[in-house]
């Protein structure tokens, strides 16, 4: 069995560490670079890096940043916001990240899925999925949870796998910094219908909601933010925590 993994998620707005709830009420966390080092050496299994305002004019700022967080720090970590091409993606593997993410370039041209795999291994190629459930089904939302697409989540994934992508990031909007729970039942849904790891987004505000994630809802990777940049989990705590109920963690 595969040790399930912690990774802390930087939303950056401006080269500073942001954090909303429901992806709206945005407030300052810190230094991207010191937050990432700090939880490299707390045991986190990776980082998420992710430029929230993204366009084209702010790439080559953003991969300035990367080019510090790759000498800062010594786990993986993924980038994404505003990638829409290879020339995107080759700029922010060559600055350092091990993996990078996209959403709404996927969405609007499915076939961007193929093209990056091909060139840089499916490995490397994360599809974020904004899923946003509602009475009518589960629907994928694109531009940071601003705009609805008429795509049901498991669809949706099912489809970029079969392009490709060799990771999903489930992020449930639901949930998003509410501290209520991870997304149980949607995450299991994708994880049991899909070869590839899905990495559960939303949700995160005790110890017990990690167990459940990795429990009942079959995640192979739980992600989160304010709470661990806040201080209200520390990932060694959490770590042993798991491993005291059965589950596999790189202590």
């Amino acid at each position: 069995m595969l040790t399930k993994r912690i990774i802390p998620c930087l939303d950056i707005k401006d080269g500073q560490t942001v954090k909303g709830v429901n992806f709206i009420n945005i407030r300052n966390a810190g230094d991207p670079v010191e937050l990432g080092r700090a939880y490299a050496e707390q045991g986190a299994d990776e980082l998420v890096f992710l430029d929230i305002t993204a366009t084209i004019e702010n790439r080559n700022t953003f991969a300035e940043l990367v080019k510090k967080i790759a000498l800062n720090v010594n786990i993986p970590f993924t980038v994404g916001g505003g990638v829409r091409n290879i020339t995107d993606v080759s700029l922010l593997l060559d600055a350092g990240a091990d993996k990078i993410t996209l959403n709404s370039a996927a969405v609007a041209n499915p076939d961007i899925i193929d093209l990056l795999a091909g060139e840089f291994g499916s490995q490397c190629i994360v599809l974020a999925v904004d899923a946003n459930c509602e009475p009518e089904g589960c629907f994928v939302y694109t531009h940071g949870g601003r705009k609805r697409t008429e795509l049901q989540v498991d669809i949706w994934a099912q489809e970029a796998v079969e392009r490709g992508a060799g990771e999903i990031l489930l992020t449930s909007m639901n949930h998003d910094g509410t501290k209520k729970g991870f997304a149980i039942d949607l995450t299991r849904k994708i994880s049991e219908s899909l070869p590839v790891p899905v990495i559960a987004s939303g949700g995160a505000g005790s110890l017990d909601h990690f167990v459940e994630i990795f429990s009942f809802g079959k995640a192979d990777a739980a992600l989160a933010a304010s709470i661990f940049h806040f201080g209200e989990i520390l990932i060694p705590e959490l770590k042993t925590y798991l491993s005291k109920h059965n589950i596999m963690v790189r202590l």
